[in-house]
């Protein structure tokens, strides 16, 4: 092939070159925003199974997104209300124990007491001077560090209140904006993917609410549970216990060994308790793999189990918590395509 101008085509392929950078350098700058999007569509789209349901008994459609939204904002602001101040009093319990159990020791006789404990291979002392010496020389650096932190949990709640914003759009405008990206496609072709899109919206929704009820059921007979044993904190594990999860195939696991480490942290002289929690955890665990998530989600989203640990590891590699929470239903939707698009296609070849 004989290239008649090589010097505009080298300047042609730099300059695409350079605005193939530029656009990924914006992409990587708007992945704040672009994760903000993505996860209030995401909540939206678990939402719009309710709506349905109101429309399918004869509700319009805004007095259907009116109503989900109210009931949903609602039980968030009760459950605030309800487990805040629980969260505050048995936190404030937690420090009045500790402050209790310092006052009642003098710091050095507590080191001693952990230096038996340990044995001669660690030099408490000395481990507990070169900490002192650390803290000293990096007060700067420490208390910029919190600063950070106090900047990134300010941001954490802005970015909360953004996507419940985006999320009450979303769920207002789904319809139009679901007909406006149809309206992309060709006419011939509009009707099929206005279909396999119908399908993908529905299973992602009801994906949602599945794992919503999983989480919901951990929550509640995790509160009840810590509570019958006596357990330290039960109303905040068992929030914990309900975010955790949230999150699919590991979030039940993560969850579970925290709360039993938390127990054996906070009631080192009762191992009834937190073994009788660690048995529960493991018996949950059983249930819920084998008997309420194949239940719940036996309609909502047909993925193997191979896959969905690939799609969980590289959406949790990618996106974080977001992209461990949006894995399954983007690997459900692709097999979707796979089966009903690329495999028929390759069969009428």
């Amino acid at each position: 092939m004989k290239i008649l101008n090589p010097f505009r085509v080298g300047l042609l392929a730099g300059l695409g070159v350079l605005v193939a950078i530029a656009i990924g350098t914006m992409i990587g700058q708007l992945s704040t925003i672009l994760t903000y999007v993505g996860a209030a569509l995401f909540l939206a789209l678990g939402l719009d199974p309710l709506v349905s349901l109101l429309e399918r008994r004869g509700m319009r459609r805004w007095l259907s997104v009116i109503i989900v939204l109210a009931v949903v904002l609602g039980a968030m602001v009760g459950i605030l209300f309800v487990i805040v101040p629980v969260i505050v009093t048995q936190a404030s319990a937690l420090v009045e124990q500790i402050t209790a159990y310092s006052g009642s020791v003098s710091y050095t006789g507590f080191l001693d007491d952990l230096q038996r404990l340990v044995g001669d291979g660690i030099d408490v002392k000395d481990l507990n001077d070169q900490i002192l010496t650390y803290l000293q020389r990096n007060v700067g650096t420490i208390g910029g560090n919190v600063l950070a932190i106090g900047f990134a949990i300010t941001g954490g709640v802005f970015g909360v209140i953004i996507v419940l914003i985006l999320t009450i759009y979303f769920t207002a405008s789904l319809d139009s904006l679901k007909a406006g990206l149809y309206q992309l496609v060709p006419a011939t072709k509009r009707a099929r993917f206005a279909d396999l899109a119908e399908q993908i919206s529905t299973s992602v929704g009801r994906y949602v609410m599945g794992q919503f009820a999983l989480a919901l059921c951990n929550g509640i007979l995790s509160l009840v549970y810590l509570s019958i044993i006596g357990a330290q904190l039960p109303v905040v594990f068992a929030f914990l216990a309900f975010v955790f999860s949230l999150v699919p195939l590991v979030g039940t696991l993560s969850g579970s060994v925290v709360i039993v480490l938390a127990q054996i942290v906070l009631l080192p002289n009762s191992p009834g308790t937190w073994i009788a929690a660690a048995i529960y955890y493991l018996i949950y665990m059983q249930v819920e793999a084998y008997l309420l998530s194949p239940i719940i989600m036996r309609r909502a989203v047909k993925v193997p189990g191979a896959i969905v640990v690939i799609a969980a590891l590289t959406g949790g590699t990618l996106l974080g918590v977001l992209g461990a929470l949006i894995a399954i239903p983007v690997a459900a939707s692709i097999l979707l395509i796979f089966r009903q698009v690329v495999i028929p296609r390759q069969n009428d070849l």
